[in-house]
């Protein structure tokens, strides 16, 4: 990883976290014990961070690039008002309908829609304006999520952007998901549209402020 942090630090900071609900548990263990890559996943640490975005900032209308098994999607739904919002995109219907089952689950269900199918294709038919906008998909495709989400998201709203430091791999680029990650980070970065700072939280979360 690009820093050094101390053994156990990680799970010092999801003890010392408020915990995400029973549901979030359940849908952690299924999702390792059923599918191939569950780190794919967002931890608790950052499913909790993220459902406080969408607290602290009032959303009501959240757009989610990349669900998996439905882990931040849930705590997107937990963070909004009765008639809020998230519309999230999956292309993987093996993940998707482990997902729909905890949300059938969940009192905050209701608040879920599912766009299955490549995302480039979803955004095509997605409209409204947008609070805030997760993207935690294709690495290769971001550049162009982050396009779309600009035309999508409020001034003023948010662009949350996952895995923008690909296990300190942007410091060399080699792949081509880490060059188009390296790319748009540098590209964020010049964007005279937006405000923004790259977290060292787990894999590297851009926040992005449209002004």
């Amino acid at each position: 990883m690009l820093d050094v942090r101390p053994i156990g630090i990680e799970d010092y900071t999801e003890r010392c976290s408020k915990p995400l609900s029973e549901l979030h548990d359940k849908l952690w263990v299924e999702t390792y014990a059923k599918t191939h890559s569950p780190g794919m996943m967002v931890g608790p640490v950052e499913g909790q961070f993220l459902k406080m975005l969408a607290t602290i900032t009032g959303a009501r209308r959240i757009l989610e690039i990349g669900m998996f098994t439905g882990y931040s999607t849930l705590a997107w739904a937990e963070a909004l008002p009765k008639d809020g919002r998230v519309v999230t995109c999956e292309i993987n219907p093996q993940t998707t309908e482990i997902a729909k089952r905890y949300f059938a689950e969940s009192l905050h269900g209701h608040k879920i829609e599912i766009k299955l199918g490549p995302a480039l294709n979803s955004l095509k038919l997605v409209d409204g304006i947008f609070d805030l906008c997760f993207i935690d998909a294709d690495k290769e495709n971001y550049g162009a999520y982050y396009d779309r989400c600009m035309e999508l998201v409020r001034p003023r709203g948010l662009i949350v952007l996952d895995n923008m430091l690909r296990g300190g791999r942007v410091l060399d680029p080699q792949d081509r998901g880490t060059k188009a990650i390296d790319e748009l980070n540098k590209r964020i970065r010049k964007d005279p549209r937006v405000e923004n700072v790259l977290l060292p939280m787990r894999d590297g979360i851009m926040l992005v402020r449209k002004l």
